[in-house]
């Protein structure tokens, strides 16, 4: 199943064939909407003319020049200087411990508690991003080491629509959206 993340065909097929731009897209992904924070992959490629992105060529860019890249506009996110310094460390991390393949964070997994593990030790995601990452290998790209459900947490789940795992067309994603606003009105009411 090709991905639908971004809302976008282009954004979308790159997050489809490249798995370091699938992880940017995560690591973008809060503050700010969604579908705007898995497009930004298909943004920076495209303003460092590329078709796909390069950790290498990321971890190695230089630090003032890639916040401009992300300043646009549009803006990649709208913290365009942190998340620049984001996306470059997640991109070192990578070349240092995967040589450079994003890929190698789940191919070689045969272990639920491994992958979580994994993607939790990358700079820029926690508990809640590796929980949520794990869900969407797990869903949407027959990435099912043993386990891989409960490392997921509730966003593991079959038939739920709590996070972007979730989101396979514009009505997932409207369904997503409105439980992420009842969670936040029902915390809101509750404290």
């Amino acid at each position: 199943m090709a991905l639908c993340l971004a809302q976008d065909a282009d954004a979308d097929a790159l997050l489809d064939r490249d798995p370091l731009a699938l992880l940017i897209g995560m690591l973008l992904d809060q503050q700010f909407p969604m579908e705007r924070a898995f497009a930004g992959p298909g943004l920076i490629a495209q303003r460092l003319g590329v078709t796909e992105l390069d950790a290498r060529e990321l971890a190695a860019y230089d630090p003032e020049a890639l916040v401009q890249v992300f300043r646009g506009p549009p803006a990649v996110h709208r913290y365009p200087g942190s998340m620049a310094g984001r996306v470059q460390a997640l991109a070192a991390a990578i070349v240092e411990q995967y040589d450079g393949d994003a890929s190698r964070i789940w191919s070689d997994v045969d272990d639920g508690r491994e992958l979580f593990r994994r993607l939790a030790a990358l700079p820029g995601f926690g508990k809640q991003k590796a929980q949520i990452f794990t869900a969407l290998l797990g869903k949407q790209r027959g990435i099912t080491p043993a386990g891989w459900r409960e490392a997921a947490g509730g966003y593991g789940e079959e038939g739920v629509h709590r996070s972007v795992a979730d989101v396979v067309d514009a009505a997932s994603l409207a369904q997503v959206r409105e439980y992420k606003q009842a969670k936040k009105a029902a915390a809101k009411a509750g404290g």
